[in-house]
């Protein structure tokens, strides 16, 4: 089933369930897909689905993050709700030690071609971490992950 499919069927058990902010976030969820789809004019692949899902993972994490330091734990707490209720549709997330090992692999492979990676290798090491995430059919977020690879190359 797609995330598109599970999403509108969820969309019914929220309405059935009379439980509104669960069908208005996942009603803002489906309409974001409805327009990449428009846009794109054809209908989207699963990864294409998971990339619009962590886009809005990523815009709400900046809201939490702006309501905690203007002093509004009230509407964070919205956010963070929502967040949850995100994140259970896209696949799992991978947790810092196999982002790492991951990035080591990454890192390796970059040695191997002659001399030892640094800094100024930072973008390609990146490309091959995130394309190695992935194949492994996980998610990772950016922030840590760049945080992770430039923690290795400094090494």
């Amino acid at each position: 089933m797609t995330i598109a499919a599970k999403i509108q069927t969820d969309i019914i058990t929220a309405m059935k369930a009379k439980d509104e902010h669960k069908l208005t976030t996942l009603r803002m969820v489906k309409s974001a897909i409805r327009n990449k789809e428009i846009d794109k004019r054809e209908p989207l692949t699963d990864a294409e689905e998971a990339q619009i899902l962590t886009t809005l993972l990523k815009q709400r994490r900046e809201s939490v993050e702006s309501f905690t330091k203007g002093g509004r734990p009230e509407l964070a707490a919205k956010e963070q709700v929502e967040i949850a209720m995100i994140e259970g549709y896209l696949p799992q997330a991978a947790s810092e030690d196999q982002i790492r090992e991951v990035v080591q692999g990454a890192i390796g492979t970059l040695a191997e071609a002659g001399t030892k990676p640094g800094m100024k290798d930072m973008g390609a090491a990146m490309k091959v971490v995130q394309q190695r995430i992935l194949a492994d059919g996980l998610r990772a977020d950016g922030k840590l992950v760049s945080e992770i690879v430039k923690a290795e190359l400094a090494k």
